[in-house]
């Protein structure tokens, strides 16, 4: 038997199994635990407490006076008891039964506890942040039956040296941004994160918006997941992400560097709406239409795209300049005002007061949305980055990828993007809880 471990009502007990390669990543949960059951009461009843060995991961034996065995059992599985080098950013698994109540403590070396949560499943357990490196923790699993006896599991690991190779983690929104309600929400790697750890890494990204909105995460590359939820977000929602990196494995050796917490707001509904066949702009906010501009899109050499864009970037001035691009017969330089970018490929509204006489009427640009000056300058103080529009009836459809294209998927086809199988969150009323990445109820808002 390891020293300090002992078999008592209600007390501490060894068994877990080895930890795995690529650490613990416990789905993450939303409910906050709990302090765990003080078993002084139990064991002042206990006439007699007696030591053994390891039980191999089997549940906590017991011995006792005057008082039955606990009904429940607990079982610590990850990590093993005298672990070394598990990375920081594990968690604790463990099974249980005939519980009726669990509870899960971490503590350090100094007895200071450890924040976490249960995963809604009820199996394992996430500290709130990255635990120090090269610390040693002790994890209690306590199970607690109808007979109201509790049966406790423990576990003393230690974490791996800080590594080396580590990955930054980095959100393209910084804190108390306010962005449109088409805005995805943006997550970088600095490192290819392999398909095969994807998984791990988006169990630990979890998205809360109030009011409540159902949504996923899409990986767009090996470097880049992004989260949208299934229809535009509600105008004024506040939206909270996470992404538990630290001490994380990510293949080849490879660690991820910190955790990260963004905080960010949604403006009004502010949606832009283009018809080639009348060549206007609707715009509305919070579902009333409030504008119709007139508009030139592209020529049919230059075709603007059908789909549904989302603006990227502001520019109040800037210089198109083609030269290169075209050469001198096709080329142009010419300076633009209130430009807002749509795509990668230079698909823009703005301002061209060249074209004000086919604004309504013609199409005669290179595929970007002209307006009045006027009309250029009032969007341009109403938008936002993240606010959405759709151009319909064009020669040429949007190409996924040329900008942040990801509302011009269907939501079938953004679900296939995410590393983890895409279950929807509990309506109102059921006893599940919303599994990370999603928030807790459908939204009502409508499909753009």
């Amino acid at each position: 038997m390891a020293p300090g471990i002992h078999d008592c009502e209600g007390t501490m007990r060894a068994g877990q199994d080895e930890l795995t390669r690529r650490g613990t990543a416990g789905r993450g949960g939303r409910r906050r635990v709990v302090a765990a059951v003080v078993l002084a009461a139990a064991m002042a009843l206990t006439s007699a407490c007696t030591s053994g060995g390891d039980n191999g991961g089997k549940p906590s034996s017991w011995q006792g006076g005057g008082e039955s065995k606990p009904k429940a059992s607990a079982t610590i599985t990850e990590p093993k008891a005298d672990a070394g080098d598990v990375p920081a950013s594990t968690g604790i698994t463990f099974t249980t039964k005939d519980a009726q109540e669990t509870a899960v403590e971490l503590t350090d070396a100094a007895g200071k506890k450890v924040d976490g949560e249960l995963a809604a499943d009820g199996k394992s357990w996430l500290p709130d942040g990255a635990l120090e490196y090269g610390q040693k923790y002790t994890a209690t699993v306590t199970a607690t039956g109808d007979d109201g006896k509790p049966a406790t599991a423990t576990s003393s690991f230690t974490t791996m040296a800080q590594p080396a190779k580590q990955i930054r983690v980095s959100s393209f929104l910084g804190d108390n941004q306010v962005v449109g309600v088409a805005m995805p929400l943006i997550i970088r790697f600095s490192r290819a994160v392999p398909e095969d750890y994807r998984d791990d890494i988006q169990r630990r990204m979890t998205v809360t918006a109030k009011p409540a909105q159902e949504g996923v995460w899409h990986w767009v590359s090996p470097t880049e997941v992004r989260y949208r939820p299934k229809t535009f977000w509600k105008a004024n929602t506040t939206v909270s992400y996470r992404v538990q990196a630290g001490g994380l494995p990510l293949g080849d050796g490879w660690y991820g560097r910190s955790d990260l917490t963004v905080d960010v707001k949604i403006g009004p509904s502010f949606v832009m709406t283009v018809d080639n066949r009348t060549k206007r702009m609707t715009v509305t906010k919070d579902g009333r239409v409030i504008k119709t501009i007139l508009v030139s899109l592209g020529k049919k050499t230059t075709p603007s795209s059908s789909g549904t864009m989302v603006v990227i970037e502001k520019l109040r001035k800037t210089v198109f300049d083609t030269m290169e691009e075209l050469g001198p017969e096709e080329g142009y330089r010419t300076k633009i005002d209130y430009a807002q970018r749509l795509t990668w490929g230079g698909e823009f509204i703005h301002a061209a007061p060249w074209s004000e006489g086919q604004q309504g009427s013609v199409n005669v640009s290179h595929g970007c949305v002209n307006v009045s000056m006027a009309d250029g300058a009032w969007l341009f103080a109403n938008t936002r980055m993240g606010d959405p529009i759709t151009v319909k009836g064009t020669e040429r459809k949007l190409q996924n990828g040329n900008g942040w294209t990801d509302w011009n998927l269907s939501w079938d086809e953004y679900v296939k993007g995410s590393a983890l199988p895409y279950e929807p969150p509990a309506q109102p009323g059921d006893d599940a809880s919303a599994e990370p990445g999603t928030t807790d109820e459908p939204s009502t808002e409508p499909t753009p």
